[in-house]
């Protein structure tokens, strides 16, 4: 969530910001009216606690056991504005960076960069369907009688390339040595904390995915009614509450995850979209990072983050471009949404397989995550998550820019040494 003062020294910079991801400016307004009430009521709460007291103090105690009465019936009251005042305060998204793209949606988003030349084929490529299925390495029709639609298996080589996927994220990511190389390039003596590996929980209470700020779109996410969790859509869910309520002390930031979980995503609003193959389906598995830094690093480590996603994508040698995500097709909580997309062959396009968000404090305001620094001041951390390999799109990737005129498949050369194959069919 935003900071209250924020919101009430600038509404209208709120506003603007706000207005530029599509939300209405009026949630300031609403926001401002109830925290003028709650704000009243909450003095005047206090001079009755003051006059209560003075009251005791006197032995006056019949008037002071009626300014109490009073004041439990004004606190009843404050409790049901403090609830409206905070329902407003959460459904208001963080303000977008000065260098984020303003666009209404997809549309508008801003190519950064590209990197590596896309294959010309001496043959029509085929896509990952049919490559997968005449290799016998993806089945998604025993899947879909089996579990239904946006389902599918990963079967023999393909599974085997998914674990020397993750492997390899593993390596990299927790390897001190090349994790110096890549903060050194964003300034020379940054941290080189490598990366704590885990598999994280693949449930998550309602409340903490509400403080993650990623509940929402409800329709996206799956919910188990008896037990009351719902299953996470990506692994930072889990990720970023691990220090909920927590004051981290600063000698011990940058914390750095990478997780490894399967996901699920209902994938409601894209009926009619990718519904071949394995690019759009319910489940997934997928490597994420997320990171806890000091304030003054969270622009740095989002750029560390991001250069970590190109190395891995460079040394796959697959074709991709980055992309500054405009606006209005951020997400809610981020400040700064920077994506690659990925040459897809069959489609003659590039398709997002990574994602790195930005959300300054918005996030750990909301798990009350704070920092100590070292002259005892007490800070909300700022946080990063972003894709290692969403494993599903990788795959996919691999299959059709690996591709040859037999239809058979190469490995990468850096995923070889994981693998007892060079080439699958």
């Amino acid at each position: 969530m935003l900071d209250v003062n924020l919101i009430r020294r600038n509404p209208e910079e709120v506003k603007k910001g706000i207005a530029k991801k599509n939300f209405s400016p009026k949630l300031v307004d609403d926001f401002l009216a109830l925290d003028e009430e709650w704000r009243k009521l909450t003095k005047q709460i206090d001079d009755l606690r003051a006059e209560q007291k003075k009251l005791s103090d006197e032995r006056k105690i019949e008037e002071a056991t009626k300014i109490k009465d009073k004041i439990q019936s004004l606190e009843s009251e404050l409790r049901k504005l403090e609830q409206n005042r905070q329902e407003i305060l959460w459904q208001i998204p963080n303000l977008p960076s000065d260098d984020t793209p303003v666009g209404k949606d997809e549309l508008e988003n801003k190519v950064l960069r590209k990197w590596g030349e896309p294959k010309q084929f001496d043959f029509k490529p085929r896509d990952h369907v049919e490559l997968g299925e005449s290799l016998g390495i993806i089945d998604i029709e025993n899947a879909s009688r089996i579990s239904g639609a946006r389902f599918n298996y990963v079967k023999g080589e393909a599974a085997l390339l998914e674990f020397a996927l993750i492997q390899y994220v593993f390596d990299i990511l927790t390897g001190a040595k090349l994790i110096k190389s890549f903060a050194d390039k964003i300034e020379k003596g940054y941290s080189s904390k490598p990366f704590v590996p885990i598999v994280p929980p693949v449930m998550i209470r309602p409340d903490v995915l509400h403080k993650m700020a990623r509940l929402k779109p409800e329709e996206e996410r799956y919910h188990i009614p008896k037990d009351d969790l719902y299953l996470i859509g990506s692994a930072e869910h889990t990720l970023g509450p691990l220090h909920m309520d927590e004051i981290i002390p600063e000698e011990k930031l940058p914390i750095r995850y990478v997780g490894f979980s399967t996901s699920f995503r209902r994938e409601a609003g894209s009926y009619g979209k990718d519904t071949r193959g394995i690019l759009r389906v319910h489940q997934f598995d997928k490597l994420e990072m997320e990171s806890f830094t000091v304030p003054e690093d969270s622009i740095k480590e989002q750029d560390f983050i991001i250069a970590i996603q190109e190395y891995l994508m460079q040394s796959l040698e697959i074709p991709y471009q980055v992309v500054a995500i405009c606006t209005g097709d951020m997400g809610g909580p981020d400040v700064r949404q920077i994506d690659i997309e990925v040459w897809m062959p069959s489609q003659n396009r590039y398709r997002e397989s990574h994602t790195s968000d930005y959300m300054a404090d918005y996030q750990a305001r909301r798990l009350n995550t704070k920092v100590r620094r070292k002259n005892n001041e007490l800070q909300f951390v700022h946080m990063n998550d972003a894709t290692a390999f969403a494993i599903g799109r990788t795959l996919i990737a691999i299959l059709e820019n690996y591709q040859q005129k037999d239809g058979s498949v190469l490995v990468p050369k850096v995923l070889q040494g994981y693998l007892g194959f060079k080439k699958i069919g």
